[in-house]
């Protein structure tokens, strides 16, 4: 199991790989779905998808990391017009869907995928999540989303988005509900499953959880014997305040854009102090880092395949998808005015990223759109691994690896980084067995100190409420 202690750490290898993409046209958000590297990767065929999943389980990635959205980027001049014209993340299928199919080709690759707290009631999604763990054997994360999206607000039956505070409040009690579900519903001697006897499972084993709350009520018990892990393996992405403390709470893997290394290690220093004042141990959470990275097996064609990603980006792609992120139609401003202190009740972390990447420089909107677009590094596979190793170096425990000029970059990676890589040390050369959180913590189950192992049955037992 991952030893940790109160200090500020510095990355032990090797660290944890996950590939982050979306079932969308363009793979990476924003980036152009007609690039030669993105045009190979068909996101509505299963194949497609299988093929990348053996190609990442051949490399020893850990994971297959989703993001989501149920809505449509509309903040740009008003519209959406610009999101449907450059499929911008649009449209956008259910990455979920893909987990058994994938989970049928590999053994050992993780599945993590977003879902907002607004899409679904949290006993359907315990049940499908449920079921999903069961189909992987243990291989499924979840990362908690709140929408900053009015239209998938208005796709559910609001006809605003709550503010940012609210939102929060809002997944607080949705987790607390799927913990119930997940651990409280069934003690660990529920299932007999006896041939002989024809019984199945003991009644006296199997609990309601009666939640009563502001957002949600549901009576249970879920109908779903338990899982390998029973809870999947939580990923957070939020960045701001409210986000790093929800994330400190509940995340065992958080997902971060910092900036830079400083950036990156102010975020490590904090979000540990906050685990630990939680009632956490700093180690029982890991933060990855996103990178993005074009590699080839010369600088000269590394920068050639960079030039050429370049040469299909779109200012209106950009545009359209970092005002909905940054909750500001930037149609109307001078993109070359500086960022300032935005006040953004959309996605605050990510101004809060900039400030602290560079606390001394004011950065223009200009080059907040075009950032996403620049890759990490550029170069050979001793070059991508020295700035992996850098990153590193900020106390970091995973990579989520972006690759913003199309999935098909995942075969260059794979022959010059991932061999590299591994021969430092950065990265695995097997999987450990077990479940993903097997893998990454050495126990299949959630550990006492996370908020969800309280409704375990003996833990309410020993409260006197069970």
């Amino acid at each position: 199991m991952r030893e940790s202690n109160s200090d500020t750490p510095q990355s032990k290898g090797p660290l944890r790989f996950c590939m982050f993409t979306t079932n969308a046209p363009a793979g990476f958000p924003g980036s152009p779905w007609n690039q030669p590297l993105g045009a190979d990767h068909d996101y509505r065929s299963l194949k497609s998808w299988m093929d990348l999943a053996r190609t990442l389980e051949e490399a020893r990635f850990d994971a297959i990391f989703w993001a989501d959205h149920s809505g449509v980027y509309d903040t740009y001049e008003g519209s959406r017009d610009a999101t449907v014209r450059r499929g911008v993340q649009f449209p956008i299928n259910d990455p979920s869907a893909l987990v058994p199919a994938l989970a049928a080709v590999t053994e050992n690759l993780g599945f993590a995928f977003s879902a907002n707290v607004i899409q679904e009631h949290p006993y359907s999604f315990s049940r499908r999540v449920a079921t999903l763990d069961h189909l992987t054997q243990g291989r499924v994360a979840w990362n908690v989303v709140t929408s900053f999206q009015r239209s998938a607000w208005r796709n559910v039956g609001f006809e605003e988005v709550a503010d940012h505070a609210q939102r929060y409040a809002r997944a607080e009690e949705y987790v607390d509900v799927c913990y119930k579900l997940l651990e409280g519903s069934w003690e660990d001697r529920g299932v007999i499953r006896d041939p002989e006897t024809g019984i199945y499972a003991d009644p006296t084993a199997v609990h309601s959880i009666d939640h009563v709350g502001e957002f949600y009520r549901s009576a249970g018990p879920l109908c779903v014997e338990p899982s390998p892990q029973r809870m999947p393996v939580i990923f957070q992405a939020g960045s701001s305040s409210t986000g790093r403390s929800f994330a400190a709470r509940n995340a065992e893997a958080i997902f971060i854009s910092a900036k830079s290394p400083q950036g990156a290690a102010t975020f490590v220093q904090d979000v540990r102090k906050l685990a630990e004042e939680s009632g956490r141990d700093p180690g029982d959470i890991l933060i990855f880092q996103a990178i993005s990275a074009i590699v080839g097996p010369t600088e000269e064609e590394a920068q050639r395949k960079a030039d050429e990603m370049r040469a299909y980006l779109s200012d209106e792609a950009s545009l359209a998808y970092q005002s909905s992120a940054m909750g500001l139609d930037l149609s109307g401003l001078d993109l070359d005015s500086p960022i300032g202190d935005l006040n953004t009740d959309a996605m605050q972390g990510a101004v809060r990223a900039l400030a602290e990447a560079a606390p001394n420089k004011q950065w223009t909107f200009r080059e907040v759109i075009q950032k996403p677009m620049t890759p990490h590094v550029v170069g050979t596979g001793e070059q991508v691994a020295d700035c992996i190793e850098e990153w590193a170096a900020a106390g970091l425990d995973g990579i989520n690896l972006s690759f913003i000029n199309g999935p098909g970059e995942v075969a260059d990676f794979t022959q010059y980084a991932v061999p590299v890589l591994q021969a430092r040390g950065l990265m695995q050369t097997e999987y450990a067995p077990g479940t993903l959180r097997d893998k990454w913590f050495g126990s299949a189950r959630v550990n006492d100190r996370h908020p969800a192992a309280s409704y375990r049955r003996a833990a309410l037992a020993e409260k006197g409420s069970g």
